[in-house]
């Protein structure tokens, strides 16, 4: 896997995720397909140095937010205190080893951004196990990847949202591909109903 630690220690916004257009209208676009206005709590898998987070929590009641580069997070810790943000939780950790629900916990919202095609075959279903065990009734669910292909990629952006896309009880509400990226939200529904 990928040293992302290393990474943020040689650069600390290594994808210009601050800057770069590609970024910045990701973030836009994603922030504007949300169908809801409000969240009670999201989690963010992946938050990198917080930028979608610092969004995410205007929009949030709670917001848990983890990555795997403590450097990463104390980034994203600075950020949203200088932004007087008090309703997030950052924490590192190796996903899907770990995880930030506890067994009872659920989500209403949960974004997945950049992450998934990092996870090898057995590493992804265990992650996707978790993320699906952790979506409240009628919670959404997005995720939002980067289509072009690159050297540290194990999976194609169109298998993972097709796994997803596949599971019984979640309805596609929201899609979008372009030549970059492909962004999709499912809404979890009673009873399986699609």
């Amino acid at each position: 896997m990928t040293d992302f630690e290393a990474m943020y220690r040689r650069d600390a916004d290594p994808w210009s995720v601050r800057s770069a257009w590609y970024e910045r209208r990701k973030r836009a676009l994603l922030m504007a397909a949300l169908p809801r206005e409000r969240y009670r709590m999201a989690l963010e898998l992946g938050s990198g140095t917080g930028e979608t987070t610092r969004v995410l929590a205007a929009r949030c009641d709670a917001v848990r937010a983890v990555d795997l580069s403590a450097t990463a997070v104390e980034s994203s810790r600075q950020l949203l205190s200088t932004d007087g943000m008090c309703n997030v939780d950052v924490a590192v950790m190796r996903l899907p080893e770990a995880w930030p629900l506890g067994e009872q916990e659920q989500a209403d919202l949960i974004v997945v951004s950049e992450l998934a095609y990092y996870f090898d075959d057995m590493a992804l279903a265990r992650f996707f196990a978790k993320c699906h065990a952790s979506l409240a009734p009628a919670a959404d669910w997005a995720m939002c990847h980067y289509t072009r292909d690159f050297h540290d990629r194990c999976q194609p952006t169109h298998r993972l949202h097709d796994v997803v896309d596949a599971m019984p009880d979640l309805r596609r509400i929201v899609a979008h591909v372009d030549e970059a990226f492909r962004l999709d939200i499912w809404r979890r529904v009673p009873g399986g109903i699609r």
